[in-house]
């Protein structure tokens, strides 16, 4: 009872008071001078490219509103395809990378070929520029049987696919590694399967580590679904193509690109406050 009266009845030093004001100062003038450096650079670059002899026709070239709006229609509604190719590849990279780490973590010699497998599969295809594979998947495999037309769409869904789980399988991987073996024997003392282990003990600890590694890999996914573009899909980028053909003016590109980034935003945000947060996390406790 003693303990907590005194606990409530603390009060921060005039030295502490101190030292909370000089941050709070800090602070202030550390924002204050990065706002001013801000303007200050924006001036001098608007300055630069404005005073340009060539900006009035780069400006109608790139910059030109009317084929924006005229634009901008057709562009979203192919974007809403590429929207389509990412969730669906989204998941297909998920599951199919998970499967890769798991077959690349398994002991034993009886599980080699499955060991050799992953390990071919994820080295082919981290190798492999992801437009060569989609040209290898998206004319290759309608090949095989021209009679049964297959969606662009699903073309380049499993060219994504091919490449992606490659990259997320290794950062999966990496991650599983990086769980301490005692987690594993400990799970395995207890009674439980190694898929059990696995999945109760390892991939969740594993996700935790590689979380920001992970989103990085999803972000850049987000841009290159722009390239089934090359397979005929009509997306975002194919009506840029077909609006810039028609116009002989590159602004609809810019809209496109303005699209995906929109799209992409909110993941790299979320991906940078996941980082945050895990640094201060792991800080704790170091804090004098």
């Amino acid at each position: 009872m003693t303990d907590r009266a005194a606990t409530e009845a603390w009060e921060p030093s005039s030295l502490e008071l101190e030292r909370r004001l000089a941050r709070k100062r800090a602070s202030r003038r550390s924002v204050l001078i990065a706002l001013v450096s801000t303007v200050v650079f924006a001036a001098v670059a608007g300055w630069a490219v404005l005073s340009s002899p060539g900006w009035e026709d780069v400006q109608q070239a790139f910059f030109n509103p009317e084929v924006a709006k005229d634009a901008f229609p057709k562009i979203l509604e192919g974007l809403w395809l590429n929207i389509r190719v990412l969730f669906f590849a989204t998941i297909a990279v998920a599951v199919v990378a998970t499967l890769l780490a798991v077959m690349r973590s398994l002991r034993g010699p009886v599980w080699f070929p499955l060991r050799a497998l992953a390990t071919g599969y994820t080295d082919l295809f981290r190798g492999l520029p992801v437009l060569i594979v989609l040209y290898l998947v998206g004319f290759g495999i309608p090949a095989l049987n021209p009679e049964n037309r297959i969606s662009v769409a699903v073309l380049g869904t499993i060219g994504i696919t091919l490449c992606y789980s490659a990259y997320v399988a290794e950062v999966l991987r990496a991650g599983m590694e990086a769980v301490h073996p005692s987690q594993r024997i400990a799970a395995r003392s207890l009674g439980l399967s190694h898929a059990k282990t696995l999945r109760l003990v390892v991939i969740p600890q594993a996700l935790r580590k590689v979380v920001p590694a992970l989103m990085n890999d999803f972000v850049s996914m987000q841009k290159d679904v722009g390239l089934i573009s090359v397979l005929g899909a009509v997306d975002a980028v194919r009506a840029a193509q077909i609006a810039t053909a028609s116009t002989y003016n590159f602004t609809p590109y810019v809209v496109a690109g303005l699209l995906f980034v929109a799209m992409s935003f909110p993941m790299i945000r979320l991906t940078d406050h996941v980082s945050a947060r895990m640094a201060a996390r792991e800080q704790q406790g170091g804090t004098v």
